[in-house]
């Protein structure tokens, strides 16, 4: 009986374990995040109270384990939030195409030539009009 391991194709997915099972990078950030908590709980947890106190640690604690554990297309969090904050904010949006109508320049280009042909003949009449009443006074 032979025994058989699994090997995975894309060998990109696999990251070098330092201790615990964990990554260097996640070693860090839970660092970060025992070194921010810890000490605020033990500071706070006589005037807040231990339950509050423990609450705020945790909330403290999450951005840590956040950046620790996310990981999106091979991307780690803080390279994904500066993604996503230089597609919204940094760069300009980009515009949606939108054709042009000719057809409704072309009428609106005809309806103005009536419109001024119309003013003209009116200011035509108009002036004819006064000049026939001049010439008979």
């Amino acid at each position: 009986m032979a025994i058989s391991v699994a090997v995975p194709k894309n060998l990109s997915g696999i990251k070098t374990k330092v201790a615990l099972n964990l990554t260097k990078r996640q070693l860090i950030c839970f660092g970060g995040a025992a070194a921010v908590g810890i000490p605020f709980y033990l500071v706070t947890k006589g005037v807040l109270g231990t339950q509050v106190s423990a609450l705020i640690m945790v909330a403290l604690m999450l951005p840590f384990f956040f950046l620790a554990m996310y990981e999106k297309d091979g991307f780690p969090a803080e390279k994904v939030l500066y993604f996503m904050i230089r597609q919204k904010l940094l760069m300009p949006g980009i515009r949606p195409y939108k054709s042009e109508n000719l057809y409704k320049q072309l009428e609106e280009r005809e309806k103005l030539k009536k419109e001024v042909r119309y003013l003209e003949e009116k200011a035509a009449g108009s002036t004819a009009g006064q000049a026939e009443k001049s010439r008979k006074a």
